[in-house]
């Protein structure tokens, strides 16, 4: 039986059918695409751990703001400040990308991601940068705060100083790298802060967040950040990964004369931390400015401004200029070298001391009215002292880094008195981050009859003054503090004993 008629009619128009088949079958795809990202999205939005933040870095607009104010763990995006001191240290000449620093026995046992240094050797200042932007690597992250500070711990305290000064109120660093600490959290809003001031300060060094890969020793270290290449225009900064809050990301793009940083914190997983990441690139970039505004945060040695609420003006000048030792900013005071210039001090009178005889009663004084060290601790922990827990496995994407419970502490810290038999001090400042910055210096150059020890500060009053004795403990001995401070006046430091 033939066929109806109608079967039969030729269509007058097959190619408009063959086209119309191919977009109604691509318009599906499209659809599901973009079906699987809102999904990812709203996976990532939907954790009440997440939190987001983008920002307009040419004018300081938020153009968007997810629980920004919420405490979270920041993980390996610590090294983002890490790295600023570091190169606030390269920048101010008192260090250099050449320097060789010395891999304690506590750096070496950091669990990963790290590159397996081994204790006593030795690392450059370039090797360890370039393995925290690429590998992450925690054991170079601690090796950077000793060789900077003399103990993680006093870089840490150093660390969240400087975040208060760049504007990141609600940031507390704990260590150099971002292993499990409770008590070390930021927010969104303090870490775009950070990112904006990395690329303000040091535009010479920021570029190094921009590197896919590096070769460490024969080694190729994959930088861990997928959305480099994937968005035009992006160039860093810092993946991260918390075990109780989920993957983090810190993310910089220019592009058109348009400029965000935006921030994703507790995703569920990497790919879709990243997913998330590239959406809100690409809704918002369109919705910046191309009016550069000029820097959104002060020059790096002002006052703390909050980002995003900051006045439309240039930088403002450093009062003073960079020294490459803390030696030369008391030189510059008192017209010589700061330990030979404290031992020539006169003795104080009986009436109010300042300057000089400040520096030489806080010296020479026996003991302290106040007490308030810096926070110290000795490179390798003793008995007794918590370790943080082993890294929780990750995949090729992951800073394998745990955490412990959210815990909000308080913006001061309460620090502890090393305990010591015996202490050994090399000076006073009136400031306790030149006392520190001196104790981390006389560390680095003395070497090995300070390898243990701990340095602090304590404070006493001279009259009106507050002064920081610069003082390192952890001598059992009058025998092992004598020959520590025979080590300082081997390297120029007048110093003395005291027992504790």
């Amino acid at each position: 039986m033939p066929e109806p008629e109608s079967c039969c009619v030729r269509n007058p128009f097959p190619r408009l059918t063959t086209a119309a088949r191919t977009l109604s079958r691509f318009a599906g795809v499209v659809a599901i695409g973009a079906g699987m990202l809102l999904s990812a999205v709203g996976h990532v939005e939907a954790n009440d751990k997440y939190a987001g933040f983008v920002i307009d870095a040419n004018n300081g607009q938020v153009l968007y703001n997810d629980r920004a104010d919420e405490y979270r763990y920041p993980a390996s995006l610590t090294k983002m400040m890490t790295l600023y001191m570091t190169f606030d240290a390269l920048k101010s000449g008192r260090i250099s990308m050449s320097d060789k620093m010395p891999v304690s026995a506590y750096a070496a046992a950091r669990p990963p991601s790290k590159i397996g240094l081994k204790a006593g050797s030795t690392l450059t200042v370039e090797e360890a940068v370039y393995s925290l932007v690429t590998k992450s690597a925690n054991d170079a992250a601690v090796v950077l705060g000793e060789f900077q500070a003399g103990s993680e711990s006093a870089f840490a305290a150093r660390m969240t100083a400087k975040a208060r000064q760049i504007g990141m109120p609600k940031t507390t660093f704990r260590n150099a790298n971002g292993l499990p600490d409770s008590e070390q959290k930021t927010t969104a809003r303090d870490m775009a802060t950070l990112g904006i001031a990395l690329r303000e300060h040091f535009p010479e060094y920021y570029k190094i967040f921009s590197t896919r890969s590096y070769s460490f020793r024969g080694r190729r270290l994959g930088n861990h950040n997928r959305v480099l290449g994937r968005v035009k225009g992006v160039d860093g900064i810092k993946t991260g990964y918390i075990n109780a809050s989920g993957f983090n990301l810190v993310t910089s793009i220019e592009r058109d004369g348009k400029s965000l940083v935006a921030v994703v914190m507790g995703g569920r997983s990497g790919r879709s931390r990243d997913d998330h990441m590239v959406e809100l690139l690409t809704r918002y970039l369109p919705k910046a400015s191309t009016r550069d505004a000029g820097m959104l945060l002060a020059a790096r040695s002002a006052s703390p401004a909050i980002v995003a609420a900051l006045p439309k003006q240039g930088p403002v000048p450093d009062s003073r200029p960079a020294m490459t030792e803390i030696d030369q900013r008391i030189a510059m005071a008192y017209g010589s070298e700061a330990a030979p210039a404290v031992a020539r001090m006169v003795q104080p009178q009986s009436r109010p001391i300042v300057g000089r005889d400040a520096l030489k009663a806080a010296l020479v004084a026996e003991r302290p009215s106040v007490r308030m060290p810096i926070p110290a601790a000795s490179r390798v922990p003793s008995a007794g002292v918590r370790l943080p827990p082993a890294a929780v496995p990750g995949g090729r994407d992951l800073d394998p880094s745990t955490t412990g419970a959210i815990k909000v502490a308080s913006v001061s810290q309460t620090v502890r008195t090393p305990t010591s038999p015996w202490v050994v001090q090399i000076a006073a400042t009136p400031e306790a981050d030149a006392a520190m910055e001196m104790l981390a210096t006389a560390k680095r150059k003395v070497g090995g009859e300070l390898a243990d020890a701990e340095p602090f500060t304590e404070t006493v009053k001279s009259g009106s003054q507050t002064l920081y004795r610069a003082r390192f403990a952890g001598f059992a001995s009058k025998d092992q503090a004598w020959s520590a401070c025979a080590a300082l006046k081997r390297s120029s430091y007048s110093c003395y004993a005291v027992a504790n």
